[in-house]
């Protein structure tokens, strides 16, 4: 398939009633439902079909799977029994424990829990077989259709289940999140915070327990009073320390949800409190205030029952908050808006959102460690026009997202380590080049380059005009990005790299035979050699002249010539159409090649004979053609070696046929000078001529 041109520019963040149907039949979740209901028969997801390959893609199941649907398993199936509830999330046999994290927390919104899952499907009047969920992807809601085919063994779910052995909500909202990320399998491990933001299209907030502030009780209190979602977990120093358990009952480099906040009489004095759920359904806290610790003797049976309190092994406990700073080493807050939860006001936010790539060869320019190409990474311009209301400086958050890196680990793909910063940037409405940032250092930047899927800070700014550039760490490394920032304030926000500019000189008309120059007198006699008397070349007798020519040239270094970029030189030059060059048209084209030879030299720092793919856009603005990002990865593609260089034909290969469509273009948009109107005829034949 073709590449396909993609308006740049920032998009408006979407809502979840603009969710988007991802089935390859291109139906709706209702109009799959009514087909299978007028035939009669019980939906089966060809998408995901019930088969190893939804399970695994890099093993086999070591036990014989059997795909059951719900009432296959049990007589009564119901899709959620008493509302949906953190009781009931029970891990199976795979390692997710931060999506059942997140899913305990989600079920604490219920505004948020209802966007995800539908209220349009049971297992009642209207039951196909068929069910849907919704989740945010890259600043997009998607309807994500399954069938109820679940993987079983001895007619017990393998995975997710709930406590109700004839619930199964929570193990068809794993399976549509699996769907979506490619297989069951691709869920191995994660961070809570990731799907939940996948769950709401909130922005993440992460908290290091030992270094939180003195206010870090009452920022989880206000969090939790919002709607937003919470986790934690304990670090661990290797990969051995991986689920072990401590003495207290606690596991580490294990997703919990925070489910609760308060506070009790205890003795005359008033005690923090904190609950936390283990996935697991199971495997709890054993210290100060857990479900059977002396401590709750002291508290009154109408307390108690106010913190629903119970002496039950079913993950959920409650510990003293100073004991939790000290076992947990870090709190993920997802808030379904960014206010900061420091202040007790609640703003609305503006939010825009870009969406670009990080391509080898072009826009891959890594952190700026790597001058030589920090500079070609993608560079959106932030103005901040207003104020906060009382302040002298303007609030924004910042969140950079890598996209599909869970789906691709089937493909070897791995999270990359990706950051930002922020530049005050000069009164230009253009890339800015490598010396700018020789000179210039940040006025902001993202705390640290980590290996998450998401980074996100807030800043506060005097107004002015800014660049934020998101990077990865390393050049060269491809991936896409989803890059969303929120401003309490009206901000604008543009891509500096969508803009195409082409600024071509008049071609000078030839010189009469009397007054050319010696060089050019030499030309003609070679001319007259191989044209003969009329004096017109072909392609390859045009081949033939200019390597001739050129192999006397010591200053460039380069194999020859290429016949084809010989007819993309005819293709530009002829003006008779009679696809061969006059001698005044070979003229013309060689005071421009020459042009073109000193440019390559200038930027062939190293004399090899190539030039960097990283160096072309700054060449090609030289020869004056100002290109977008995607203009160039597609040149990249088109031109460069492995090594992303390009030789001197390959070059002027490229210039050849910038120019020639720049001139057609401009021959045609006699009415609008960004716009030409063809038919298909008209169209077919232009492509073919340049």
């Amino acid at each position: 398939m073709p590449y396909l041109y993609r308006a740049p520019g920032p998009q408006a963040h979407p809502v979840p009633k603009d969710a988007r149907t991802t089935h390859s039949s291109g139906q709706s979740f209702e109009q799959m439902r009514q087909e299978c209901l007028q035939r009669g028969t019980l939906f089966e997801d060809a998408d995901f079909p019930a088969s190893n390959s939804s399970l695994f893609y890099s093993e086999r199941p070591q036990i014989p799977f059997v795909w059951k649907r719900p009432g296959e398993i049990v007589k009564n199936p119901e899709f959620i029994l008493g509302g949906a509830t953190r009781t009931d999330i029970c891990q199976g046999e795979l390692g997710d424990c931060w999506l059942l994290a997140a899913i305990a927390s989600l079920t604490l919104n219920q505004k948020a829990l209802a966007r995800v899952i539908p209220q349009d499907q049971s297992f009642g009047p209207g039951y196909a077989g068929i069910f849907h969920f919704q989740f945010w992807q890259h600043s997009e809601w998607l309807d994500v259709v399954i069938d109820d085919r679940l993987p079983t063994f001895r007619d017990r779910l393998v995975f997710l289940h709930s406590a109700d052995h004839n619930e199964f909500w929570s193990a068809l909202l794993e399976k549509a999140y699996a769907k979506l990320n490619g297989s069951y399998e691709a869920l191995k491990g994660g961070s809570a915070i990731e799907a939940m933001e996948d769950f709401t299209g909130g922005v993440a907030e992460t908290f290091q327990t030992k270094e939180a502030p003195e206010n870090f009780y009452e920022i989880l209190e206000k969090a939790l009073k919002r709607g937003s979602l919470l986790g934690c977990f304990i670090d661990t120093r290797s990969a051995a320390e991986s689920e072990a358990r401590t003495p207290f009952g606690l596991i580490k480099g294990h997703a919990y949800s925070v489910t609760g906040i308060d506070q009790v009489n205890f003795r005359g004095q008033r005690i923090e409190l904190i609950r936390v759920r283990n996935p697991w359904g199971q495997v709890e806290w054993n210290g100060s205030w857990s479900d059977s610790s002396p401590e709750w003797r002291s508290v009154g049976p109408a307390e108690q029952k106010r913190l629903c309190h119970t002496a039950l092994d079913d993950g959920e406990f409650w510990m003293a908050f100073k004991d939790f700073k000290a076992h947990f080493d870090k709190v993920e807050i997802c808030n379904l808006t960014p206010d900061a939860l420091e202040e007790d006001a609640i703003h609305k936010w503006e939010v825009t959102v870009h969406q670009g790539s990080w391509v080898r060869g072009s826009t891959a320019g890594g952190c700026r460690n790597f001058l030589d190409t920090f500079w070609t990474n993608p560079q959106i311009k932030l103005s901040l026009t207003e104020k906060d209301e009382g302040q002298e400086e303007c609030s924004f958050l910042v969140a950079l997202m890598q996209k599909d890196r869970r789906k691709l680990k089937r493909f070897g793909a791995n999270v990359l380590t990706i950051g930002y910063a922020i530049y005050e940037c000069p009164d230009k409405d253009e890339h800015l080049n490598k010396d700018f940032f020789r000179y210039h250092a940040s006025r902001a930047r993202s705390k640290t380059f980590i290996n998450l899927r998401e980074v996100s800070d807030r800043f506060k700014l005097p107004p002015g005009e800014y660049i934020l550039i998101p990077s990865t760490f390393e050049p060269h490394q491809e991936a896409d990005f989803c890059l969303r920032i929120f401003s309490e304030k009206k901000a604008i926000t543009r891509d500096m790299d969508g803009n195409v500019d082409i600024d071509l000189p008049e071609p000078p008309k030839p010189t009469p035979p009397d007054q050319e120059t010696e060089e050019e007198q030499q030309f003609r006699a070679l001319f007259k050699q191989v044209a003969g008397e009329d004096m017109e070349v072909t392609a390859e007798e045009l081949e033939y002249v200019l390597n001739a020519v050129l192999q006397k040239k010591k200053d460039i270094k380069f194999k020859k010539l290429s016949l084809i970029s010989c007819k993309n030189i005819v293709s530009l030059m002829d003006t008779s159409g009679n696809g061969k060059l006059e001698f005044d048209e070979f003229k013309v084209f060689w005071d421009k090649l020459k042009q073109w030879i000193n440019l390559f030299l200038r930027f062939d720092a190293d004399k090899s004979g190539t030039m960097s793919t990283y160096e072309l856009r700054t060449a090609l603005k030289a020869a004056g053609f100002q290109l977008s990002s995607h203009l160039l990865q597609l040149i990249v593609l088109r031109y460069a070696d492995e090594e992303l260089q390009l030789d001197f034909d390959d070059f002027l290969n490229c210039l050849v046929r910038l120019e020639n469509a720049s001139r057609v273009f401009q021959a045609l948009s006699t009415k609008s000078k960004e716009f030409i109107h063809l038919n298909i005829n008209e169209f077919i034949h232009l492509t073919m001529n340049i």
